[in-house]
């Protein structure tokens, strides 16, 4: 189960816009949008483009995602 409040939390600490994100992680904007909205859930590639994007270290990204 996906942590979307620490999710958010890391997109908006990023100072980078959802527009920067979805270039940078190679998810598309609306489902980028999407998964934050809870619509389906993120692919292994979306969980690792966003990792990317944001700099997560595996353990960031393991809290969030794997929670």
């Amino acid at each position: 189960m996906t942590d979307f409040d620490l999710l958010k939390d890391r997109i908006s600490d990023s100072g980078m816009t959802m527009v920067a994100i979805s270039e940078k992680s190679g998810i598309e904007r609306a489902t980028l949008y999407n998964r934050l909205k809870g619509v389906g859930e993120f692919t292994a590639s979306e969980m690792l483009g966003l990792a990317r994007a944001l700099r997560l270290t595996k353990q960031e990204r393991d809290k969030i995602f794997l929670s």
